[in-house]
């Protein structure tokens, strides 16, 4: 079976490739050059991706006779803000760019939220292009659009829906990851099994192990099984009006703990899904929409995998119940101050639960810490 892949993202007018392959950055020129309205691409990076691979991206694109500007940022979630977006703006205009031209993001989610947020508002909105260099940002926040920065109240709160022109998943930087971020990019591919594919979530658990130990044919299935499941409900439901909040089990636990935990090496993103994921299920056995028996499932895949599965898996000081209720008073799909959940009711099958009980939700959380 090849390793090159390619899922079609389906959305009328808008239309773009997720290209799934290694080796593509070094081909990046050739593939972005017929996009291009003029051989010019402003490129904003992560600053210890350009250390590890910004060489062979400006390499590519000199090649395709590309002249491009590099702009650097600092890895991790505080990139996501205000200040970052303004000096991010702010270079990407004395670069010159135009509003025809495109904005490449070259890193992890954190880059590409940051850069296609800008994109969206520069010059009353740019073009770009996603090169993710995380397995997170491959299977799922380079895919479908969403943008956003952080602020003091939540994340993602300011932000708007802004498709790329084409995403370049290169499998050989996944090469360069610590097995911790690996991992962490491995619970969103756990998610599409979850919330809509059972059958996939089966060969997950025969061959996880195999994506982790990035043998080259697993992980280029995990990458296009989880794009093209994206891709499927973004096509349907672009602006999250309905199927594509399913994108978010396991989220707005996930989304509280991270807040909580202050976006530090504490918690990754996707080990906080990880634990909301697992929570999730447990709170949907205890409201009677789940079995135990597949939280159980599910708790177990994730640890065997290497991944937190409960609440006493998060390290440093205890955490309360409350404060994590508190945080997901300010999850985006909370409608007239009522949480709203996305819940399971079996492996590969979940719905939206409007005007989910807080108060049992804080009593299941306090269960589950003392457990």
């Amino acid at each position: 079976m090849s390793d090159r892949r390619r899922v079609r993202v389906d959305l009328a007018g808008r239309a773009y490739d997720i290209e799934i392959g290694p080796g593509l950055i070094d081909e990046a020129g050739a593939l972005i050059k017929p996009l291009l309205a003029r051989p010019y691409a402003a490129v904003l990076a992560d600053a210890a991706v350009v250390e590890r691979h910004g060489d062979r991206l400006k390499a590519a694109l000199a090649a395709a006779d590309i002249r491009s500007d590099m702009i650097s940022v600092r890895p991790g979630e505080a990139s996501k803000s205000f200040e970052s977006l303004e000096r991010v703006c702010g270079a990407l205009l004395d670069a010159g760019v135009e509003r025809a031209d495109h904005i490449v993001a070259f890193g992890g989610g954190v880059v590409g939220d940051l850069a296609g947020f800008a994109a969206a508002i520069l010059r009353r909105g740019c073009r770009f292009i996603q090169i993710p260099t995380t397995l997170l940002a491959q299977v799922d926040s380079a895919v479908g659009g969403k943008t956003a920065i952080n602020v003091r109240q939540g994340k993602n709160l300011i932000g708007a829906f802004h498709q790329p022109s084409l995403v370049l998943a290169d499998l050989g930087v996944l090469d360069t990851l610590s097995d911790r971020d690996l991992a962490s990019g491995y619970a969103e591919v756990v998610k599409y099994g979850l919330l809509g594919d059972a059958a996939f979530f089966e060969w997950l658990e025969e061959n996880g192990a195999a994506v982790l130990k990035r043998q080259r044919a697993a992980l280029a299935h995990a990458v296009e099984v989880s794009c093209a499941a994206k891709a499927a409900i973004v096509a349907e439901d672009e602006r999250e009006t309905g199927r594509r909040a399913l994108l978010n089990l396991g989220h707005t636990f996930g989304h509280a703990l991270e807040a909580e935990t202050g976006y530090s090496e504490r918690l990754t993103h996707g080990e906080g899904v990880a634990v909301g994921m697992a929570l999730a299920f447990r709170y949907a056995a205890r409201i009677g929409m789940a079995g135990e028996r597949d939280a159980e499932r599910v708790e177990a895949h994730l640890a065997r995998l290497g991944l937190p599965s409960r609440l006493r898996d998060v390290p440093g000081p205890a955490l309360d119940a409350d404060a994590l209720v508190s945080h997901m008073r300010q999850d985006k799909k909370v409608v007239d101050g009522r949480l709203v959940l996305i819940l399971p009711e079996a492996i590969g099958r979940a719905r939206v639960v409007p005007d989910a009980d807080e108060t049992d939700i804080a009593d299941f959380l306090r269960e589950r810490l003392a457990s």
